[in-house]
């Protein structure tokens, strides 16, 4: 049986960012979230403000893969069910609800190094708008709405 919407969102807040605390699930969530309402580019285009789009969309989150570089994924959303609290969050965030300072950013990524790449996806689409814990945020560039 296929999991609900909300069970795979709380799955994926764990499984991307369960070690961010509350603010950096938080997020992570908004950013998801974010993919699903944009009105233009790549994630309107392929996801149709689909949030089960946005989680499955290939390429997007190494989360939803069973094997990475050929190697088996042992993080993954089906490897560890979420807990109370990726259930809230995922309420949260399906309420219309957002972390203050993530904006519009449509990316997030850990550079296992004190500082952030000014510009991420590596095409220039976004720009880096903060860092919380690990992740660091971006927005998207005007390069975007060609996608």
């Amino acid at each position: 049986m296929p999991y609900s919407t909300r069970e795979l969102f709380a799955r994926l807040i764990k499984c991307e960012a369960g070690g961010e605390g509350e603010l950096g699930m938080k997020a992570v969530a908004t950013v998801i979230m974010n993919r699903v309402h944009v009105a233009y580019g790549e994630y309107q285009r392929v996801c149709q403000g689909d949030l089960r789009k946005v989680i499955y969309q290939k390429g997007q989150f190494d989360c939803v893969k069973g094997t990475i570089a050929g190697r088996a994924n042992p993080q993954t959303i089906w490897a560890s069910p979420p807990e109370k609290i990726h259930y809230d969050i995922a309420d949260w965030a399906l309420s219309g609800n957002k972390t203050y300072n993530i904006g519009d950013c449509l990316w997030y990524m850990n550079p296992f190094k004190p500082t952030c790449p000014t510009t991420f996806p590596w095409n220039g689409t976004g720009s880096i708008r903060t860092r919380i814990r690990k992740h660091c945020f971006y927005s998207p560039t005007e390069l975007y709405k060609d996608t």
